[in-house]
């Protein structure tokens, strides 16, 4: 009777907890960010959560994720699957040097009116009836990047596309450490995205009271500065609004997520 009114009530301070307003989150987690030996594998975790890095709400999907291996090849997705709370894949790094894991996505939305009543619609292209007022159109794009190293960390997949909102690192970043200042870039189709503020969560938080959250903005060569409080794996994001859109009169917005690990010194 104890340990269930101590379930209870756990259960009752965690949803009232002020960190379960927060939106969801999509992440990927990689098994590890740094592996050595003559066989390694890659196991990937991806969800939507509130909590970082904990299966709760629903699996991201798995369409569109590609694997970028240290030559700039694409490498295969192995034994993907997807369950209720999460979906995971296998990479086999057969290469050595740094690795990219990316899902990228660029979808149209919007709505209009006929008459009184209000349509909507989502896909690759907006179908627009004649005489259609109030007429909405979004662009949204999106980029979820994860590294890895074999051995000794390479440079080739870092280099951004000139599409969207890209994280461009000056520190490499699968060479972080606690106590230590790592610097990165950002930009909007290739050119410096600057005055955006970046968000930086460190997983867990579902087991403390304060989501820890750092928040830093980009200089005006879209450059920022973290320094990492502790070992761990923590979630980066930012986004933005505006920029040339590629459908004619589209709002666009533009959102960048990555997982860090962060090492002991």
């Amino acid at each position: 009777m104890k340990n269930t009114l101590r379930l209870a009530l756990t259960a009752a301070i965690i949803a009232a907890a002020p960190m379960a307003a927060h939106a969801h989150r999509m992440w990927m987690l990689p098994s590890a960010t740094v592996l050595s030996g003559n066989d390694p594998w890659l196991t990937v975790d991806a969800a939507v959560s509130n909590d970082l890095f904990y299966f709760e709400h629903q699996p991201m999907r798995l369409d569109g994720v590609k694997a970028i291996a240290p030559d700039g090849t694409e490498a295969k997705i192995e034994n993907a699957s997807t369950g209720r709370y999460r979906s995971t894949f296998d990479v086999h790094l057969t290469q050595s040097g740094t690795y990219k894991v990316v899902s990228a996505g660029d979808m149209l939305s919007g709505s209009y009116k006929v008459g009184t009543e209000t349509k909507r619609w989502r896909g690759a292209q907006p179908e627009i009836p004649a005489g259609a007022t109030e007429v909405r159109v979004n662009q949204n794009q999106r980029r979820l990047e994860v590294f890895v190293t074999k051995g000794a960390p390479t440079t080739t997949v870092l280099a951004p596309t000139g599409n969207g909102l890209e994280l461009v690192p000056i520190t490499h970043p699968n060479d972080l450490f606690a106590g230590e200042e790592a610097t990165f870039k950002l930009q909007l189709d290739g050119k410096p995205a600057g005055d955006l503020e970046v968000e930086i969560v460190p997983g867990g938080i579902r087991y403390r009271d304060t989501l820890n959250e750092i928040k830093v903005k980009t200089a005006a060569d879209g450059s920022f500065k973290v320094k990492w409080p502790e070992p761990g794996m923590y979630w980066l994001e930012a986004g933005v609004r505006g920029g040339p859109a590629t459908v004619p009169n589209a709002e666009r917005s533009a959102s960048y997520i990555t997982v860090l690990e962060v090492l002991k010194p």
